[in-house]
């Protein structure tokens, strides 16, 4: 019999884990009898109970052993472990990946780095910040305001990485002036990291991505034990507040746009709330842009 794909088990143990860590039986439905629980989240036969399995069938899905398991049981885990679209995919991802035999040679797709003429006009011709990125947070295209937007990324990567695209993860990680530029760190910090972890649920075997994550994990202490949390998370839409080395507060609505025709490809774009601070100061960084596109970020990163 061939043996378990060993990474995919680890990473479908401790998936399961930490998500059965962070549910309270009170949050579950459960009752609690006796004052001597040991652990705040659920026991494995509490988890076994909500899914409808046996324990020790859970425990043998716990340990990573996932050969032949149903989408039924997957179901009753996702329900019993209250896990998201993006948690839910994830887990579905791990087990499959676990249950292939060690050996096989992997089919890799590396991150996408081509951008499409196409794609450019399409950015050029947004009145909004818009850029363009990969599943690895390099951002391989923006149009004139996106590139003022995060001219801190830019100046990072021309000190730090010269010849290689700007990396929204490397500044968050490894650049002292990213808690300045996100107001709220935490938060930004903890979506890149769950959004790195949907990327490795969906290619484990992409080089690039491993010798990101490697190279954070031994930089950042940060990075490493947000990493260890195995959060995962899409990140498609929301609310991002920046504090931007010129126009200062910026509070800006934000949508993601997945490439159909580039995998793995997504573009980012911004606006700002009709009549706020934040378009005037948008406005403001426009005007800018507009006087001398091929100088704005030189002349924003040495503004006083």
């Amino acid at each position: 019999m061939a043996a378990k794909n060993d990474s995919s088990s680890n990473d479908l143990r401790e998936f399961l884990t930490t998500r059965r860590a962070r549910i309270t039986p009170e949050q579950a439905g459960l009752s609690i009898f006796g004052a001597n629980r040991r652990v705040s989240g659920l026991r494995r036969e509490e988890v076994a109970l909500l899914a409808g399995i046996s324990v020790e069938y859970y425990i043998r899905l716990e340990r990573g052993s996932a050969g032949g398991v149903s989408d039924g049981v997957l179901d009753g885990l996702v329900h019993a472990l209250q896990l998201d679209e993006a948690e839910r995919d994830h887990l579905y991802r791990l087990a499959r990946s676990a249950a292939k035999p060690a050996g096989r040679a992997p089919r890799r797709t590396p991150a996408k780095k081509r951008v499409r003429p196409v794609v450019q006009r399409i950015l050029d011709q947004m009145a909004m910040p818009a850029y363009l990125r990969n599943g690895l947070f390099d951002v391989l295209a923006a149009n004139d305001l996106g590139r003022a937007l995060y001219s801190p990324l830019y100046e990072h990567a021309a000190i730090h990485t010269p010849g290689r695209p700007p990396n929204s993860a490397r500044f968050c990680f490894l650049d002292p002036t990213a808690t300045d530029f996100f107001v709220d760190y935490d938060k930004s910090a903890n979506d890149c990291v769950a959004f790195l972890r949907a990327t490795a649920g969906h290619d484990p075997y992409d080089k690039d991505l491993s010798d990101l994550v490697g190279e954070l994990s031994t930089r950042s202490d940060d990075f490493r034990r947000r990493w260890a949390a195995h959060d995962v998370g899409y990140h498609r839409t929301g609310r991002k507040r920046l504090h931007h080395p010129l126009v200062g507060d910026l509070e800006l609505d934000f949508e993601a746009f997945e490439l159909a025709g580039d995998p793995g490809q997504r573009i980012n774009v911004y606006t700002a709330p009709p009549e706020s601070a934040s378009e005037e100061a948008l406005n403001l960084l426009a005007s800018w842009t507009t006087r001398d596109p091929a100088t704005t970020v030189a002349h924003l990163d040495t503004k006083d």
